[in-house]
């Protein structure tokens, strides 16, 4: 019995330790970690890279992430026991490059520490080469058949906005060009793949806008979008109307606008010193100079009053119509101011003496002859002509008072009693159709 009792004592003793044993190692990851290694490491480096987990002696499995430019790594191992001998990848070494597989590849590398007196311990770094993380292009260029494009701004990696202003009415396409910046990334262009990183986008009419988008996508799947507004520029240099008044609200002179015909003559009356001139552009976005000033982007009508030159002189009007595209068209108008018809008198006086009654009672301007009966006493009468036009010029019977004077004034002697005496008064205007105005004086006998 008492035996018996001893036995069952010494298996209640090595049960317990069991139970310890596996409490303390079984739920372990043997893989990484033990209690207490056989033969440590005191440091462990990678570079360039950082060990996950961070190093710690007791744990034996690591894993890096070198970048993509790294072909290579450097493993440094410096062992606890200075004695001990560190074996990298099968070399004894405490320093050695271990060369890396391409972008994306592991590289599991051994190291093995032995101690003088046979313990041993191997520490095991998994080592991923990234992959490319480059989704930059490094150049992008746009042409029109073999006519490079103007990129706004200029190219940037890291800027992946532009703008293209084509000017060539007639381009039907453009060819989009994109460098990879890393060989091993996707380019897509408007949905297409390209390999040559080239395609061709067909564009819109002029006064229209495309949008093409390059998509760069990275070996390691992160992708960004460059894109393009391909404007097709206007080539619209028309004027949709074209009118020259008298005021604005008056009639327009020009009858017979036609977008084509550029060149337009109006004839005005010698009053007339100014005109209003107003140009509808067929694109808003076209640009109006000259004589007539732009009223401003997306503004289509442009209007200014013109002063003429003096009666007798053409006064030139001059509008140019500059479209986006840069290819502009020139509207000219002639006006011509005529030279004055204005052949009247605006008075016309017969008078015994310069304060005296005038003897012509109803004086008309379209009335051209006159009769005016005096005293035989009477020797000579004061005659005053006024012209209409001051520019116009009297001649006959009253010299002119010179160029924009209006009144000209004499004394005419009288031929005798019982005998008329005849006045003449020519009115010549600027244009040469003169007028001439007659008084009889008649003597009483």
């Amino acid at each position: 019995m008492k035996r018996n009792l001893i036995f069952t004592r010494q298996w209640l003793v090595t049960a317990l330790f069991l139970v310890i044993g596996l409490s303390s190692y079984g739920c372990a990851d043997t893989a990484s970690v033990s209690e207490d290694v056989a033969a440590p490491l005191a440091s462990l480096t990678i570079t360039p890279g950082a060990l996950q987990p961070a190093f710690f002696a007791n744990t034996t499995n690591y894993a890096v992430n070198a970048p993509t430019s790294a072909t290579s790594v450097t493993v440094t191992a410096v062992p606890k026991d200075k004695t001990a001998i560190v074996t990298i990848d099968g070399f004894v070494t405490s320093q050695r490059s271990v060369t890396l597989g391409s972008p994306g590849s592991t590289t599991t590398i051994l190291i093995v520490v032995e101690t003088q007196t046979g313990l041993e311990t191997t520490y095991t770094v998994t080592v991923t080469r990234l992959l490319s993380s480059d989704n930059n292009l490094s150049a992008l260029s746009v042409k029109v058949g073999t006519t490079s494009q103007t990129l706004l701004p200029d190219f940037d990696a890291n800027i992946q906005d532009y703008t293209v202003n084509v000017p060539d009415a007639n381009a039907g396409s453009v060819t989009v060009s994109a460098t990879k910046s890393d060989l091993n990334a996707t380019i897509v262009i408007n949905g297409q793949g390209t390999s040559s990183g080239q395609a061709i986008i067909l564009i819109g009419v002029p006064g229209t806008t495309t949008l093409v988008t390059i998509e760069v996508t990275a070996p390691n799947g992160s992708k960004k979008t460059y894109r393009i507004t391909v404007n097709h520029l206007s080539g619209d240099n028309n004027l949709s109307a074209l009118t020259v008044k008298l005021d604005p609200s008056g009639t327009n002179l020009i009858n017979n606008f036609d977008p084509n015909t550029t060149s337009y003559t109006v004839d005005v009356a010698s009053t007339v010193t100014s005109v209003e001139v107003s140009a509808t552009k067929s694109d808003p976005n076209a640009v109006l100079s000259g004589s007539i000033a732009d009223p401003g982007a997306g503004q289509a009508t442009g209007q200014t009053t013109i002063p003429l030159n003096g009666a007798g002189t053409p006064t030139l009007v001059s509008i140019t119509v500059t479209p986006p595209n840069g290819d502009f068209k020139t509207y000219t108008i002639t006006v011509n101011r005529r030279l004055s018809d204005n052949n009247n008198l605006s008075a016309l006086t017969v008078k015994l003496d310069p304060s005296g009654t005038n003897l012509i009672n109803n004086f008309d301007p379209n009335t051209t002859s006159y009769t005016v009966d005096v005293a035989s006493t009477v020797t000579s009468v004061e005659v005053s002509a006024t012209k209409s036009d001051p520019n116009a010029v009297l001649s006959g019977s009253i010299a002119d008072p010179g160029a924009g004077q209006a009144t000209g004034q004499t004394t005419i002697p009288l031929n005798g009693a019982g005998t008329p005496t005849l006045v003449s008064i020519t009115v010549t205007p600027p244009n040469g159709d003169f007028k001439t105005y007659t008084i009889t004086v008649n003597q009483a006998p």
